[in-house]
């Protein structure tokens, strides 16, 4: 589990592997030196498992399910990432909860300098941008971030000056893919309404309404 706060960015130094698996190796751009094999770690969102440890370099392992589902694909050689270690339960929950889980790619269709940050509009397709909920969160490349403004096929984000220094996302052009995990809680929700409604009879499983409310304990 991470927040949504990344930590610095890393280099991409070697990728190996063939079409349906790989092995990147990163080389951390701020200190790391107590990372151990085994620890899960977040490589541009993606929640990845060190596999290894040489120099100043640490090797995580991408299955082919990872590779469907984010950019890990698309990396190349040299390429800059977010890095952040898991969360520990003595932390602070700066940002939001971020399982690492990526739920799919959107595309960066707009980045409109404000006064000192960023205005960026973000493309997704409707299977994620259901769960997007204007002020909600929502992670971009592993970042935790604010929807300002959601519709049918796009969000709007702010990045603030302290957000473009620390992270990767500034430095990607207008058209570049980004990994998207969408809120967690919002997808337990509608996986727990999703199940209540089926359970019903079908006159009475159209959707959310007080009567379903009420059975669940919100309200009278």
């Amino acid at each position: 589990m991470f927040t949504g706060l990344v930590e610095g960015t890393g280099t991409v130094k070697a990728i190996r592997g063939v079409r349906h698996e790989k092995t990147l190796t990163i080389a951390p751009l701020f200190p790391m030196n107590d990372i151990r094999v085994g620890e899960s770690i977040s490589v541009d969102g993606v929640c990845l498992t060190v596999t290894g440890l040489r120099d100043e370099t640490f090797s995580v392992y991408v299955s082919g399910e990872t590779l469907s589902r984010s950019t890990m694909g698309l990396l190349k050689q040299g390429d800059e990432v977010n890095l952040e270690r898991a969360l520990r339960f003595a932390d602070r929950l700066g940002g939001h909860l971020v399982s690492g889980h990526v739920d799919g790619i959107g595309k960066i269709l707009k980045k409109t300098p404000q006064q000192r940050s960023w205005l960026m509009r973000i493309g997704l397709d409707q299977q994620l941008s259901r769960y997007t909920l204007e002020k909600g969160s929502i992670a971009v490349d592993g970042i935790s971030l604010t929807i300002n403004r959601c519709e049918e096929n796009y969000f709007e984000v702010n990045i603030i000056p302290q957000t473009g220094v620390e992270t990767t996302l500034l430095r990607k052009k207008v058209g570049t893919p980004v990994n998207i995990e969408t809120d967690l809680i919002g997808k337990y929700i509608e996986k727990f309404f999703s199940t209540e409604r089926k359970s019903l009879p079908k006159e009475e499983s159209a959707g959310i309404d007080r009567e379903m409310l009420v059975r669940q304990g919100f309200g009278e």
